[in-house]
C-alpha cells in the first residue's frame, strides 16, 4: 500500500489536464449583446470549453453552424448544453439533437426539473430521463441532470430527489454536479461523487460561502467548498471529463472580470 501512494499522486497530477470551461450563463448579459465577441473573449482568457444554456434552442441550423465554426476557429469545444425539461420532450428533442450535433455537444443536460412533488413525481422524472437516454444513445449522445439545492433535501419518505434520480436512471445519464448548491444545502459533494462512480462527467465549479454578504457572491475558490478533495474524487472515481466554472453573481467589476478572476483562482488552486 505504501508503494501505491507515489503512483496515485503522480496519476492525480497528470489528470489535471482535464479541460476547464465556462458555463456561459456566467456571462449571460455580455452574451446577449455580442455572442461571437463574448465567446472569443472567454477563449482568449484561457477557457478550453464552454457550455451554452437554454436560449440556444431557438437558434436556426445556420446559426448553430456559425457557432461551430467560431468554436473551431478558436480551438475550443462545447461538450454539453444546459436545457429546460422541454428539450427532451417529444416536441423539442429532435431539434435539440440537431443543434447539439451541429455544435459538437454530446450531452443534453437538464438544468432544472419539471414541476414535480413527492417520491412518485421524482420517479416519474427519472423515467423521462431514461426515455430520453434511450433515444439519444443511437445519436452518440446522452442526457443528464444538473442539481440545485432543493434536490438535496429529503422528502417525506427520507429519500433525497438526487438519490431517486441516480437510482432510477441508467448509468449513462450524467449526474452533473453543481458544487455550490450542494454545499449550501449541506450535502457532501465528495461522498456524492464517490457514491456514483463514472457518472459525474462534468462539474460546475460554483462556490458558496457561509456568512453575511457571501453566499454565491464569492468567486470560485473563495468559498467553503472542499475543492482539492472534490477534484481528487472527480478524477479518481467520478469519471469527470471537463469542468465548468459558473458564477451567478458578476461582482462589482462585471461578468467578464469575474470570469477572469475565477479562472485565475482555478489555476492557482490546481498549480497550472
Amino acid at each position: 500500500m505504501a508503494g501505491a501512494a507515489p503512483f496515485a499522486a503522480s496519476a492525480f497530477a497528470q489528470s489535471r489536464n482535464v479541460p476547464v470551461g465556462l458555463e456561459l450563463y456566467a456571462v449571460r448579459e455580455e452574451l446577449k449583446k455580442d455572442r461571437p465577441g463574448t465567446v472569443t473573449a472567454v477563449a482568449k482568457m484561457g477557457y478550453q470549453v464552454v457550455e451554452f444554456y437554454s436560449p440556444y434552442l431557438e437558434w436556426s441550423a445556420e446559426q448553430a453552424k456559425d457557432v461551430r465554426k467560431l468554436l473551431d476557429d478558436l480551438g475550443i469545444r462545447c461538450p454539453s448544453t444546459h436545457n429546460s425539461p422541454q428539450s427532451i420532450g417529444p416536441e423539442r428533442i429532435n431539434k435539440a439533437i440537431e443543434l447539439n450535433g451541429i455544435i459538437g455537444s454530446k450531452y443534453i443536460i437538464l438544468a432544472s426539473p419539471p414541476k414535480v412533488s413527492g417520491a412518485d413525481g421524482w420517479k416519474g422524472f427519472a423515467d423521462q430521463l431514461t426515455a430520453a437516454a434511450e433515444k439519444l444513445r443511437s445519436h452518440g449522445m446522452a442526457t443528464g441532470f444538473h442539481n440545485h439545492a432543493s434536490e438535496w433535501k429529503p422528502l417525506d419518505d427520507g429519500k433525497r430527489p438526487m438519490d431517486i434520480i441516480a437510482a432510477g436512471t441508467p448509468k449513462d445519464v450524467v449526474l452533473q454536479l453543481d458544487v455550490g448548491t450542494a454545499v449550501e444545502a449541506g450535502a457532501d459533494p465528495v461522498a456524492w461523487i464517490n457514491g456514483n462512480p463514472g457518472r459525474i462527467k462534468s462539474i460546475h465549479l460554483k462556490d458558496w460561502g457561509k456568512g453575511e454578504g457571501r453566499g454565491y457572491n464569492v468567486a470560485f475558490g473563495e468559498g467553503d467548498a472542499p475543492w482539492k478533495a472534490i477534484f481528487q474524487a472527480a478524477e479518481s472515481t467520478g469519471g469527470v471529463e471537463y469542468y465548468l466554472i459558473e458564477q451567478e453573481r458578476p461582482g462589482p467589476d462585471g461578468e467578464m472580470a469575474m470570469a477572469r478572476r475565477c479562472l485565475e483562482n482555478y489555476k492557482k488552486l490546481r498549480g497550472v
